[in-house]
């Protein structure tokens, strides 16, 4: 990096201009929401590794997404924790490149397993005598490694774009993480081109992966429609409610972040958003899953039972 000639080292993230008192508050809050994220998805990594019903393509996908919710929130929340405890705290220059390069990988990478697990539920519902044909072992694995590499694919473009860049005051990221916007912003050179690559990346994870869930969806709402039966639409339909309520959450922010309408301060909207992103989207998926599907709380139900089973023998013993 010292080939690149920046004069800045370290870059001190400016967060939310907040009270002391109401820092620590939202600390606290914050630290919950975020032990509550690696819990739930720990859980939910846990229960279809060790629950031999719960090995199947959907829910192979399923782990993967809560793999991506949990690097995402681990890359962005303890250094918000920090910097809400100390805001002085500063990052360094690498420290803050990594960690844009990762939140690039994980969002693009999580963009594209929705489209991935909305295309699964299609093949479910739209043909299911073909489903074990079609989504085999080897087509969910290499379109999970598919939905990785081609995440890392843009974070790398915009890496190989950001580093030549020369950085020499000011050090103030608006910012509570290393957003690759706010970065570019204390940049010493022209960025023109840097951001029209952002609008294209956006394009890219965004615009093309909703279109492909709504052509998932509409196949779908169409092939439920058909069936004759109350109970048989009420089935099929709460096989995709919970991949419905996680895709809106994770699109319809980032569509209100990129697309929707400015009003006030753009910036400060975007960290608001962006801490959603980051905090919230992570902690809910998992409870959506859970809440909403039977076969994910029955495993549960299963595991809390046999440890109790195991205690009580330990116990008699």
């Amino acid at each position: 990096m010292g080939g690149n000639q920046t004069s800045v080292t370290e870059f001190l993230l400016v967060g939310f201009p907040l009270s002391p008192r109401m820092r620590m508050l939202l600390f606290g809050l914050f630290s919950v929401f975020y032990a509550f994220t690696l819990l739930g998805n720990g859980v939910m990594l846990g229960l279809i590794s060790l629950d031999p019903r719960l090995h199947t393509p959907m829910y192979f996908f399923l782990s993967n997404l809560a793999t991506v919710d949990i690097a995402y929130a681990c890359n962005t929340v303890p250094q918000m924790l920090v910097n809400l405890l100390s805001p002085a705290q500063p990052i360094s220059f690498a420290g803050c490149i990594i960690q844009t390069f990762l939140f690039l990988i994980f969002a693009a990478t999580e963009c594209l397993l929705l489209v991935v697990m909305s295309y699964d539920r299609y093949v479910a519902i739209c043909l299911p005598l073909r489903y074990s044909t079609i989504m085999s072992w080897r087509v969910c694995i290499t379109l999970a490694v598919t939905s990785w590499t081609v995440g890392v694919l843009p974070a790398l473009v915009h890496l190989v774009m950001l580093l030549p860049l020369p950085f020499c005051g000011p050090q103030k990221v608006n910012h509570f993480f290393c957003e690759l916007l706010a970065v570019l912003k204390l940049a010493c050179a022209d960025t023109h081109i840097n951001k029209v690559m952002v609008v294209a990346g956006g394009v890219w994870v965004l615009v093309g992966p909703v279109s492909a869930v709504v052509v998932s969806y509409s196949h779908i709402l169409h092939a439920v429609l058909k069936i004759q039966s109350a109970e048989g639409r009420q089935k099929a339909f709460s096989t995709c409610s919970s991949h419905l309520c996680v895709v809106g959450l994770f699109y319809g922010t980032a569509i209100i972040m990129y697309l929707g309408p400015q009003h006030g301060d753009p910036q400060e909207q975007k960290k608001y958003l962006l801490l959603f992103h980051s905090l919230f989207n992570p902690m809910l998926n998992p409870l959506i899953y859970s809440l909403r599907n039977r076969e994910v709380t029955a495993a549960l139900r299963r595991r809390l039972k046999r440890k109790d089973l195991h205690e009580s023998l330990t116990d008699k013993k």
